[in-house]
């Protein structure tokens, strides 16, 4: 329904952005919004998906058309919702997430929250061989904001957000806990602490 929205960052939470556009805001849920935090109120394109079920109506967005293409992919995949397609795409490894369908290895794919040996092994069986058209040799980077100034954002209430966002992936407060205390070790921006937060919890 729509392919994309362009309007200001208005708002940057855990769990989705909002978008203003002519007036309206579009709240759309993306795989880690805090990405758009050092462009509050500038324009931006985000690639959405229109997700509509008996019980809910939602936007998911997204930096590119090939994310997007991935998340649908993902969507197709019994046992997977929006929530764990976001979870998946959240890591900002697409390539070995391809890699791991492909190669069959079920043991990175259960590292994902919600996905089990059942789901992962539905991935394998779903997916094996029909991603090259999401985007040949597509690398993506969901991780290359500009650093958040620390005059305006402190680091603790940086990483309290990280935490939140890693909580509204699906992440378990155990999981969470395991990697806190490396991660309170340095000052970074939310966006940085998500990324070096999944590339802990995906080891």
């Amino acid at each position: 329904m729509y392919e994309f929205i362009k309007g200001a960052v208005d708002f940057v939470g855990p769990e989705y952005i909002v978008i203003e556009n002519n007036g309206i805001g579009y709240q759309i849920s993306t795989p880690n919004p805090f990405i758009y935090s050092s462009k509050m109120e500038t324009m931006v394109t985000v690639y959405t998906y229109h997700y509509v079920r008996e019980d809910i109506m939602a936007l998911f967005g997204f930096q590119s058309r090939e994310e997007k293409k991935l998340f649908t992919k993902l969507l197709n995949v019994s046992g997977i919702g929006p929530k764990g397609a976001l979870a998946i795409l959240a890591s900002g490894e697409v390539q070995q997430v391809v890699n791991a369908i492909e190669n069959e290895d079920e043991g990175f794919l259960v590292k994902f929250p919600g996905v089990g040996k059942k789901t992962a092994r539905q991935m394998i069986l779903d997916l094996k061989g029909k991603l090259q058209d999401v985007v040949p040799d597509y690398f993506p980077n969901l991780f290359n904001a500009e650093t958040l100034s620390l005059h305006t954002q402190t680091s603790n209430t940086a990483f309290e957000e990280a935490i939140l966002a890693l909580k509204a992936l699906g992440y378990s407060d155990k999981e969470i806990k395991k990697i806190s205390p490396e991660l309170r070790k340095e000052q970074m921006s939310t966006d940085q602490y998500i990324k070096q937060a999944l590339k802990r919890l995906l080891k």
